[in-house]
């Protein structure tokens, strides 16, 4: 069978380049750590006020160093919307919507996951650096969704053993 010479040549253009995207893949998820959110468990929204870990959002430290920061959801708001760690400090994000989809993005970090409404969405982030990192929904939520917004406070201080 005879193969065109341009055609030929498109063809093992094409698998080289499907060669590097799935190389992309792997050094993204292997190299630099890039994961996609996980669902954790699915919740009655209009339960979210009793439900475990969200009855009381907020910070918890788990062990120095390990931190899980439950946050709740809903139009216009983060609750908390202000949370403080010390530098080298992993959190473990656990967030859910009471109302309709929102979004979560933390500026200056991988951090980027999709919050809907009674299903509990996980992400993970260590902030190495020390800063204050701003927080946003950035799905469309209505009239004040401009003003939806928060912080993260990453102080010097260190964590124990770094």
């Amino acid at each position: 069978m005879h193969i065109d010479q341009y055609e030929g040549l498109f063809i093992r253009l094409a698998a080289v380049m499907m060669g590097v995207f799935a190389a992309a893949v792997v050094i993204a998820v292997f190299g630099l750590g890039i994961q996609l959110p996980g669902a954790v468990e699915q919740i009655d929204p209009r339960a979210v006020d009793s439900a475990p870990g969200f009855s009381e959002p907020g910070l918890r430290e788990i062990y120095p160093g390990r931190y899980e920061a439950h946050v709740v959801v809903q139009t216009w708001q983060f609750t908390p919307n202000q949370i403080t760690v010390p530098r080298g400090s992993e959190v473990t994000f656990f967030l859910t919507s009471k109302d309709i989809i929102h979004g979560f993005k933390i500026m200056d970090t991988n951090v980027n996951i999709m919050v809907i409404p009674g299903q509990v969405s996980e992400v993970t982030h260590t902030f190495n650096e020390s800063g204050t990192y701003q927080f946003y929904c950035h799905e469309y939520c209505g009239a004040l969704h401009h003003a939806m917004s928060g912080l993260v406070q990453v102080t010097d201080t260190e964590v124990a053993g770094e």
